[in-house]
């Protein structure tokens, strides 16, 4: 059996990742600055990026790991809603 990964559910997925990150960074006080420091980016290039949507930028399971810890949450967090 083959399943279809259509580019909308792929990215629907990825958007749900970044509404989940960007939620609990703002619960958490953070700025997307200084979240992308505490991970180990001189910009906010990335987690802007990614919780925008910009030009395909997304998270990929290092960042969300890193992200995880300085929010203090299970990685798991960030798929709810999937």
């Amino acid at each position: 059996m083959t399943y279809e990964f259509s580019e909308d559910k792929i990215e629907n997925f990825h958007k749900k990742i970044a509404q989940n990150v960007a939620k609990i960074r703002k619960e958490k006080g953070l700025s997307q600055l200084e979240l992308s420091l505490e991970i180990g980016y001189k910009s906010c290039s990335l987690v802007g990026g990614a919780e925008a949507g910009y030009k395909n930028i997304h998270f990929n399971l290092e960042h969300l790991y890193k992200i995880s810890k300085v929010l203090n949450v299970e990685i798991t967090e960030f798929f709810k809603g999937i």
